[in-house]
């Protein structure tokens, strides 16, 4: 079935086009960008600084923090080193929520 959001509000929309799996998902990773993004900004890094740092190019860089495309695991963590950061597994409560 195909939905439209026209008329109804995102959430309901995204309720109705996704299943919560899909949606947990979906906001892991922008959560995840967002931190990238913040992390490589409190540093005062540009993306060509970090690609300089990380050896993942500016181009690949600049896509995931559009969200236009899904990085690996090896992608990620060779970002997170210079910013200083690393990649940690934490539970979730029943409703997703990071404890």
């Amino acid at each position: 079935m195909i939905y439209s959001p026209v008329g109804s509000s995102w959430e309901d929309f995204e309720k109705k086009a996704f299943t919560k799996e899909e949606i947990a998902e979906s906001d892991l990773r922008v959560a995840l960008i967002c931190e990238l993004i913040k992390a490589r900004n409190e540093k005062g890094l540009s993306q060509r600084d970090l690609e300089k740092l990380s050896g993942v190019s500016q181009p690949v860089i600049a896509r995931m923090e559009k969200g236009t495309t899904n990085p690996t695991i090896d992608t990620v963590i060779k970002l997170l080193a210079p910013l200083g950061k690393k990649l940690a597994v934490v539970p979730m409560d029943a409703a997703g929520q990071i404890e």
